[in-house]
């Protein structure tokens, strides 16, 4: 690959507290090879010059949903366009956390990604999620979900269904720890599994070398998992301060996915909005607004590490970067924000190499036409995307 020099008036490293100013990246074999005021320029380099852009390190969403089909085929086929939308929207890396077809789908487009031959975020695949029976993957009998899950109950089958996705090729293992607010039999405040059964299938996939993430809402599933070992939480808007202090005290990241919340909460008196959504799925919302809102808050004044993460494929996925507005109205400060999506989520991933901007790093870089910290909507308006050194959008 040829080197490339970027010039940016502006610039965030993803560690510092605001911008640094005018910068100039050299980039060299997919990897940052300098960063400074000014960098060599080698013979023969590309020169691209971003103006007043802000150049900022490539968006992580460690919370998404690429696709939902009857069959393997139909959803990796239908992932393809997603992928193509996210990256141009600055996301260079997510997290699929569970498809729907009986399949593996997503782990064949994870590689396919990373050998080129489909363009799109790099990703880290958790491929069904683990429910219960009659639990919030179970859609067997009432109604459509959003996730099928892998069904398993008891010990016995809750470890072989966690050794047969480390088989298939699983970065990830995700798991059910209470319903949500898919239909009328599908509550937030159920639990998922026991405390045997939580223990057993982190255990499980530790064995394995697989990091495990809980859907979870509530207090009781999110302290058993805690005690479980579990790696990440997924969503927690229904804990208690206490509980939020207990994670904040344990170091485990929390994935808040506070806008699809907020989108929801927002539509409730919007018929069209709830046309053809699961049966009862609206009662649900209605029925929890309150504790949603006064949640949404509690997570946003925390202390916890928030790991940023929008649970799209609930919503289209080009409105992802609303997850940010999302999360400064819920108290997250501008900084905390973009960082969730940087540093703390490359943290989270096991892949220090990404979500900064430094010597030595991969080279996913993005740029927008202002100030994120002065106004975090720009993040909606990505004009410049990098991923491993290749250029995949130039700025007009």
């Amino acid at each position: 690959m040829t080197d490339t020099v970027i010039v940016a008036e502006n610039c965030w490293d993803g560690t510092a507290g605001g911008l640094l100013g005018r910068r100039e990246v050299l980039v060299r074999d997919g990897r940052i090879h300098q960063i400074g005021a000014r960098v060599r320029r080698p013979t023969g380099a590309n020169v691209l010059d971003l103006g007043d852009a802000v150049l900022l390190p490539g968006l992580i969403d460690c919370h998404v949903h690429l696709a939902k089909a009857q069959s393997a085929a139909q959803e990796a086929m239908a992932a393809v366009p997603v992928l193509r939308t996210l990256l141009d929207h600055g996301f260079t890396t997510v997290r699929d956390l569970g498809g729907q077809s009986p399949g593996h789908a997503m782990v064949a487009v994870r590689d396919a990604v990373a050998s080129g031959d489909v363009a799109g975020p790099r990703m880290f695949v958790a491929p069904r999620m683990i429910s219960a029976r009659g639990g919030h993957g179970d859609d067997t009998g009432y109604g459509s979900c959003c996730e099928r899950g892998a069904l398993a109950d008891g010990v016995d089958e809750i470890v072989r269904t966690v050794r047969e996705q480390a088989r298939d090729g699983a970065d990830w293992i995700k798991f059910a720890g209470t319903g949500g607010m898919i239909n009328k039999l599908d509550r937030p405040q159920h639990v998922g599994y026991g405390e045997r059964e939580m223990a057993a299938l982190v255990a499980a996939a530790r064995d394995r070398g697989l990091p495990t993430a809980v859907h979870a809402f509530t207090d009781e599933s999110v302290r058993r998992a805690l005690r479980a070992g579990v790696t990440t939480i997924e969503h927690a808007q229904l804990c208690s301060d206490a509980t939020l202090a207990e994670i904040a005290a344990s170091g485990r990241p929390v994935v808040p996915t506070l806008y699809v919340c907020h989108r929801h909460l927002e539509r409730l008196d919007d018929d069209d909005f709830w046309t053809g959504k699961p049966p009862g799925a609206r009662e649900l919302v209605a029925r929890n607004a309150d504790d949603l809102r006064a949640g949404m808050t509690r997570i946003g004044r925390s202390a916890l590490t928030l790991a940023f993460g929008t649970d799209a494929g609930m919503f289209d996925h080009a409105e992802s970067w609303r997850e940010f507005p999302t999360m400064v109205r819920s108290g997250v400060a501008p900084l905390r924000a973009l960082r969730a999506a940087t540093t703390v989520a490359a943290e989270l991933l096991g892949r220090p190499d990404l979500g900064r901007i430094e010597a030595g790093a991969t080279a996913d870089l993005i740029a927008v036409p202002g100030d994120p910290f002065a106004d975090v909507e720009v993040l909606g308006e990505v004009c410049f995307v990098m991923k491993e050194g290749r250029v995949h959008r130039r700025p007009k």
